[in-house]
């Protein structure tokens, strides 16, 4: 954790969002989710995505190609941040896809890369490290993501994201929590670094 970058010169070309969504899915793993905020800096390496591929993906808010003022942005070009609520917890999203094809990657769980002690202040003093940023919800918060970086570019600061390490090796499986989404609920779009401890622990890999 005593790690030290140029942030600013390490974020990453924004020709990486022009990926179709499920190999940026797996391309984000290993970058850098930083955000800079006055209390100071925080950054996680990414170790876990899940891929929505609206309008075609039950799974995905913009299924039916449903415009809302929540979705909006979905509709916009790649690599802005969709953020959302969801049983009060703030998750965020890379926007992905054509323009009018509304698609996203969520980002499930990170690894504390820089910031521990602030990633604690904002979690909880008695946590276990592993606990901090383990789940789309815990990280947002040990990072200090909110509803109001909404339609941020993930190119700018104060939320961006960096290059890091591409991992050694990646599993796929099925995405998490869509139970009520027929067969989507199915679809191997998950992906996950292999054994990293901060991923989440939730329904076996299909493939390598």
């Amino acid at each position: 954790m005593n790690h030290s970058f140029s942030l600013i010169e390490q974020i990453v070309d924004r020709s990486l969002f022009q990926l179709p969504t499920l190999d940026l899915a797996r391309a984000l793993l290993g970058k850098l989710l930083v955000k800079e905020t006055e209390e100071g800096i925080a950054a996680g390496r990414i170790v876990e995505t899940e891929a929505y591929i609206g309008p075609g993906d039950r799974a995905a808010h913009s299924y039916g190609n449903r415009r809302t003022k929540r979705t909006e942005i979905m509709f916009g070009p790649a690599g802005y941040v969709y953020t959302y609520v969801m049983h009060t917890h703030c998750l965020v999203n890379v926007v992905s896809g054509k323009e009018d094809h509304p698609e996203a990657v969520l980002i499930r769980a990170v690894e504390p890369y820089y910031g521990l002690e602030l990633m604690y202040q904002r979690r909880g003093e008695k946590k276990k490290e592993q606990e901090l940023t383990n789940g789309p919800g815990k990280l947002t918060k040990a990072l200090g993501i909110d509803m109001s970086d909404y339609g941020r570019s993930f190119s700018i600061p104060p939320l961006y994201i960096a290059e890091g390490a591409p991992p050694e090796a990646v599993l796929t499986g099925p995405r998490i929590g869509i139970e009520n989404s027929g067969e989507a609920r199915d679809y191997p779009w998950r992906f996950w670094v292999r054994d990293n401890p901060f991923v989440s622990k939730f329904r076996p890999p299909q493939k390598t």
